[in-house]
């Protein structure tokens, strides 16, 4: 007897307490990850309240605090929100680092090949290309996926390192700022630059996701797309019965999840350092999977899942500067808190399968 039948014959009802277990899992991870950093900070002699009391006060003390987690943001949102369409469709998108360098590059090439475009062509023109750079980025492989059935982790992974060396060299050779000795081009024209909140540092992206946000989650579960996007998650052998073309869906929703992180690279350029730089991300792509998770696969989780990481990036800063933690001691915090939630989400699919 499995373990499902026999708590059907005791009259148990798994569904109940364990929904409590699955949907609270990537919440307890956080907590987890955060008392046994607790116990790191501990071991070297610091107090853990007076550090996680840094962290609140730099991450939420000020305005400056929120507007800095606020702009940081923006790019785990905009890349986990093309991640939820993605893994909900079972199309498992790994290279949304590579998809945002190439959107970035695309979005400073356009910048400097027409610096005299006119401000709303100019912020046009920007949003286009630089979701073809990430969507083309995305469309490899999707149509490797979809047409020669190569595993999508592999080849979107192994992409992003060409898109990180093709924007090493575009910044050290063709596109190199020739006043600087940095591996950076020229500062982009001034209507390259994205408008900004009256009285504030918040630039027209933080807008842009929050529309995202409600425009996905519509697309999702108000539109025949989005349900076909789903059954192909949940069953692709059903799907193609049913007649949806699932390579086509395929190709479609890669293409969205690498245009939003090309959108992504666009805004870092334009909004933040103003110049293609090498090192235009900190690793937005791959801390984006796991605000996708912490969200729940759905689009205002992930924008409460991107704000987190976001606050849990300056408030780190902070605690180090205030109670004297070693930079590598709090990114050893933060890289617990990633790895207690993919466990978690490890866990979670793990108890699914046993209880059915």
């Amino acid at each position: 007897m499995t373990q499902r039948a026999a708590l059907s014959t005791t009259g148990q009802r798994p569904s109940t307490a364990m929904s409590l277990l699955l949907k609270g899992s990537p919440i307890l991870a956080v907590i987890l990850a955060l008392l046994l950093g607790a116990l790191i900070i501990a071991a070297v002699g610091v107090s853990p309240l007076a550090a996680y009391q840094a962290m609140v006060k730099g991450a939420f003390g000020s305005p400056r605090a929120l507007t800095q987690a606020s702009l940081r943001a923006v790019p785990l949102l905009l890349i986990s929100l093309g991640l939820v369409l993605a893994f909900r469709s079972r199309i498992w998108n790994i290279g949304a680092e590579g998809q945002l360098y190439m959107g970035a590059w695309a979005a400073a090439l356009f910048a400097l090949s027409f610096p005299d475009l006119p401000p709303a062509l100019m912020l046009m023109g920007l949003l286009l290309v630089g979701f073809a750079g990430g969507a083309l980025w995305g469309l490899v492989p999707a149509l490797l996926r979809a047409y020669l059935g190569a595993n999508e982790i592999v080849t979107s992974l192994l992409l992003n390192y060409v898109a990180i060396f093709w924007v090493s060299y575009q910044v050290r050779l063709p596109m190199k700022d020739p006043t600087s000795f940095l591996p950076q081009s020229a500062v982009l024209p001034a209507s390259a630059s994205l408008p900004v909140l009256p009285g504030t540092r918040l630039h027209m992206g933080v807008i842009l996701g929050l529309i995202l946000v409600p425009a996905i989650a519509f697309i999702l579960w108000k539109t025949p797309l989005g349900y076909r996007l789903r059954v192909v998650g949940s069953n692709p052998n059903a799907a193609r019965f049913a007649g949806i073309n699932v390579p086509l869906h395929i190709i479609i929703v890669m293409v969205i999840s690498g245009g939003l992180a090309g959108i992504a690279g666009m805004i870092e350029v334009a909004g933040v350092h103003h110049r293609l730089i090498q090192d235009i991300s900190p690793g937005f792509g791959f801390t984006a999977i796991v605000v996708a998770l912490l969200g729940q696969l759905h689009p205002a989780g992930a924008l409460l899942a991107a704000y987190f990481f976001a606050s849990l990036v300056i408030g780190a800063d902070s605690m180090q500067r205030i109670v004297g933690l070693p930079v590598a001691l709090t990114e050893v915090i933060q890289a617990l808190v990633v790895l207690f939630v993919l466990a978690s989400e490890a866990f979670r699919r793990r108890v699914r399968r046993v209880v059915g």
